[in-house]
């Protein structure tokens, strides 16, 4: 019965977001102008346009009341200073991921992807229902801030590169951008992680000044023109199988507003979380397509060998972060014990039916 009455509650949000005769938001002057910062370029396919989408739904659900203007990264700060800048009130509201603030915190990380963790579902899951939203805003709360989770990228690809990828030694010395826990892995594995926003990536890769890059699936890979910079593309994206991202809400401004825009606030984070996975699906497929016949790139699975040694070292990783510190045990035991329980359940169901 709860569950029939949240479904017919969100049918009832979601539909108030597509009646512009019900919310007459260009026709109300706004009671608050909010500021959402970026760490995206803006308006890039996937990931800015999400930042939008929410901005959007935000106004939208309010009834114009809560106006929110987005800059794109470097356009009002820095992309990786925004965690500060929402913080600080330079802005209300933030949106990248949490693996982007690891110096802030190790633990952020658990709140982004984990090598070999949870999928885009399993993440949604332990956030919503398994009390990983609440060891979040924890972890967040000395910050002054508060978080949601306002898309997922999926399951990524796991890179472009201009040597090919036979054996973990190939992997030594190879400088590649690859934020999060992923990099630790790769530097482990002999390589060296490089932390770049994606506006500078292909750049980067197209003048030597790296030798690789993940960035997310084909959707946004071909959006960024990185097969005229590199050779091989491959996958699976171990690093990060479900990448949740976030937008992160000054505390302070949020406990201004009454309860049902507050309300309204978290409910149009959820709307577009749900909204940016859909569009990745969705995108990926033709975005694959064009990658493979039109632009004919040479698209190649990593060797198990390579896959196997990356998991041992990703273990020894994660492991090791659970050990700095009380709270970081705390949400290592919630993660790692949640993401067990799902695996019976995985295998007879999705698994046993993506293998028919």
């Amino acid at each position: 019965m709860k569950r029939r009455d949240f479904f017919k509650s969100f049918s009832s949000v979601a539909l108030l977001g597509a009646l512009p005769s019900i919310v007459k938001s260009k026709d109300q002057k706004p009671e608050y102008n909010w500021k959402m910062v970026t760490t995206w370029p803006k308006n890039f396919p996937g990931l800015g346009t999400g930042a939008q989408y929410l901005a959007d739904t935000i106004q939208k659900l309010s009834g114009g009341r809560i106006k929110v203007t987005v800059y794109g990264a470097g356009e009002l700060v820095p992309a990786f200073e925004i965690f500060d800048a929402v913080s600080n009130g330079v802005a209300e509201l933030g949106h990248g991921s949490a693996y982007y603030w690891k110096g802030k915190n190790d633990t952020f990380q658990f709140f982004s992807t984990v090598p070999f963790g949870m999928s885009s579902n399993e993440m949604n899951a332990w956030l919503y229902k398994g009390g990983g939203m609440e060891l979040w805003e924890q972890a967040y709360s000395d910050f002054n801030l508060i978080p949601t989770a306002a898309g997922n990228t999926g399951v990524q690809m796991g890179g472009w590169f201009n040597k090919e990828i036979n054996s973990i030694q190939d992997l030594k010395g190879l400088k590649m951008r690859i934020p999060g826990l992923g990099g630790e892995v790769l530097r482990r594995a002999g390589g060296t992680p490089v932390n770049l926003p994606g506006g500078e990536l292909f750049t980067a890769l197209k003048t030597g000044t790296i030798d690789a890059t993940e960035w997310v699936s084909p959707y946004n890979d071909l959006a960024f023109g990185l097969h005229k910079a590199a050779k091989y593309y491959y996958y699976p994206g171990w690093h990060e199988p479900g990448t949740t991202l976030e937008c992160f809400i000054n505390k302070e401004k949020f406990l201004e507003l009454p309860e049902d825009l507050k309300q309204i606030v978290l409910g149009a984070s959820k709307i577009a979380n749900l909204d940016m996975l859909c569009e990745f699906i969705s995108r990926n497929n033709d975005a694959l397509h064009i990658l493979q016949n039109k632009h004919k790139v040479d698209i190649r699975p990593y060797p198990k060998e390579v896959l196997k040694e990356l998991y041992e070292i990703s273990g020894n990783v994660v492991k090791e972060l659970s050990l700095k510190n009380d709270f970081a045990k705390e949400v290592y035991n919630s993660y790692t014990s949640f993401q067990e329980k799902t695996k019976a359940w995985n295998e007879i169901s999705i698994k046993s039916y993506l293998n028919i």
